[in-house]
């Protein structure tokens, strides 16, 4: 059956950042959807962020898009233009190559609910952080000289 069972669907809480990247993100959580669909080309997930949260670290891919919608609550996207707030029914994408470092940020005193669809291509992707001494490849995290986490 193609219905998902929501109640059903993997939470993700919190994150595999090393500390002290972590922090921001702690409390975050994905229903992790398209993984309970079955779905192997393409991620979708539904973020929680409770406030002060942040979605990641500001990142970019190098091979994998990255669409978002907002459904409820008020998040501010930080990209390298600066800083936008989103509310319920606004979207973003960001393409895969395009080195604009972006992330979610939940400032307001309620919580906010996401949206996110991505594509899958862990095997050639390489995630840049920007703003911190870090990269993440199919082997996991590393500093920019190579060395792991």
């Amino acid at each position: 059956m193609p219905k998902i069972d929501f109640a059903a669907a993997a939470l993700r809480t919190g994150t595999s950042y090393p500390p002290p990247f972590d922090e921001p993100c702690l409390q975050r959580e994905r229903r992790q959807l398209g993984d309970a669909g079955g779905l192997t080309q393409f991620g979708v997930n539904l973020l929680r962020l409770p406030p002060g949260q942040w979605s990641s670290q500001r990142h970019w891919h190098s091979h994998e898009d990255e669409f978002l919608w907002v459904l409820e609550g008020e998040v501010v996207l930080v990209t390298d233009a600066g800083q936008e707030v989103l509310r319920p029914g606004d979207c973003a994408a960001f393409k895969a190559g395009v080195a604009d470092g972006h992330h979610l940020q939940n400032r307001s005193d309620r919580d906010a609910v996401v949206l996110e669809v991505g594509t899958r291509d862990g095997d050639r992707d390489v995630c840049d952080y920007p703003d911190i001494d870090m990269l993440a490849d199919a082997e996991g995290f590393r500093r920019r000289d190579g060395t792991r986490y």
